[in-house]
């Protein structure tokens, strides 16, 4: 059955956006699913989609308004998981795909969880600090019709941290009642976050990395890095892989793209950028490059690490890493995948090379739920051992069948979803 025949109907067919990507990703994987296929269209419509009006004081005495949403894209297996982003860009149809990404991350790594996602269209830059809140504050109250720690837990995403998260769990708190730390998690430790958290998305960059290259025979020792974004994933992932003798060469955000084939330090890069004092072309002892040469860097392993659909047909040709590892949600395009693919590279998918984020998610409200927490050895080990075993059904299914990595997740993931909709049944 074709995907275009079964869109909700508030979607213009010609304005997919990144829910194309991911619709497509759904067919593909559809002819290995077997008897479950019969349940695709639970896959290719979210559950609930919210869209609120977010208005707000600004601080010079007018009402400004901002859209927002709220997708659950799949609960089945159980409460909605996801970030909300703050960003100019969000629209309805990137909410979607990326919730219906986290159905698919979440049931790869087996978490208890379906997919959400969430977001409002706003440049955080532009506002102060108590517009930010009242604007968070706000949308939370807004959304708080469908959120809640066994119904759908927020988590930080691009522009929101451990303070937006605080602000999101006490407006929750006072319209429910009680405190309720396990409302969201990736809060700051001091209201029941878990240590970890902050470094956990970039370090499983890192160890699906390593699991990969330990079964292609690569050296992590001297292995050139060129990295896309440099913000808390990309950061964290530089930093251990920095620190595991892999050499940063590249790495590029929204001021440009730096270059430096003996390696960047991104610990030394991090401290200067936190200081104010200058942008990521600032740093000293770089080359600065354009950010289309960026894509013909020199480099084994190459790490998307920004927003989505930044690998396209256009610069996918171009690209020398022979491992491509996800650390951004939808970064490569279909038709980027099937260049890639063909020319023998390996892509680590976003839906597990970017789930060490939503795994400490998990442990955080797990802690939450039993007011017991758990060192930080203790989180990277649990984490290690959870990604670690995620990789090796993914990488031995995809051996067995001879499958990309992408379609591999798929499969295990959808055959999870499907199976819990199928024994669930239709109530009423």
């Amino acid at each position: 059955m074709s995907s275009q025949n079964t869109l909700p109907s508030y979607l213009n067919p010609l304005e997919l956006g990144p829910w194309a990507t991911y619709l497509e990703q759904v067919e593909r994987v559809l002819p290995h699913l077997g008897r479950l296929s019969v349940w695709a269209d639970t896959l290719r419509r979210p559950k609930r989609c919210l869209i609120v009006d977010v208005p707000i004081h600004m601080d010079d005495g007018t009402v400004r308004h901002f859209e927002g949403y709220r997708v659950q894209h799949n609960v089945s297996r159980g409460p909605g998981k996801g970030g909300v982003r703050y960003h100019p860009g969000v629209t309805l149809s990137e909410v979607m795909a990326l919730a219906g990404w986290m159905t698919v991350k979440n049931a790869a790594l087996n978490l208890p969880y379906g997919g959400a996602k969430g977001g409002i269209r706003v440049d955080p830059k532009q506002l102060s600090l108590s517009e930010l809140e009242r604007m968070t504050r706000r949308y939370t109250s807004e959304i708080g019709i469908i959120i809640g720690p066994d119904r759908d837990i927020p988590a930080p995403d691009v522009n929101t941290n451990e303070r937006v998260m605080a602000w999101m769990m006490d407006t929750y708190s006072m319209n429910v009642g009680s405190t309720s730390p396990g409302v969201v998690t990736g809060k700051p430790l001091s209201l029941g976050g878990s240590l970890g958290r902050r470094d956990a998305t970039g370090r499983g960059c890192f160890v699906v990395a390593r699991e990969a290259m330990l079964r292609l025979g690569m050296e992590m020792k001297g292995a050139r890095v060129a990295l896309q974004g440099f913000g808390n994933v990309g950061n964290a992932a530089a930093r251990v892989l920095h620190e595991q003798g892999a050499r940063i060469v590249a790495i590029q955000d929204v001021a440009g793209t730096i270059y430096k084939p003996s390696g960047i330090d991104p610990h030394a890069l991090g401290k200067f950028l936190a200081a104010g004092t200058g942008t990521l072309l600032d740093f000293p002892g770089i080359e600065c490059i354009s950010n289309d040469k960026f894509w013909e860097v020199e480099c084994e392993i190459l790490l998307p690490a920004a927003l989505e659909n930044q690998i396209t047909a256009e610069n996918a040709g171009r690209i020398r890493a022979r491992l491509i590892v996800e650390g951004a949600n939808g970064p490569t395009t279909p038709q980027a995948e099937d260049i890639l693919l063909a020319r023998g590279a390996i892509i680590l998918p976003d839906v597990l090379a970017n789930a060490g984020g939503v795994t400490v998610s998990y442990f955080e409200w797990v802690q939450n739920a039993s007011s017991f927490f758990w060192t930080e050895a203790d989180i990277n080990a649990r984490l290690d051992r959870a990604l670690s075993e995620a990789f090796r059904a993914i990488w031995d299914l995809a051996q067995e069948r001879r499958l990309p990595l992408r379609t591999a997740a798929f499969v295990i993931a959808c055959t999870r979803v499907l199976e819990a909709r199928e024994l669930r049944g239709l109530y009423p």
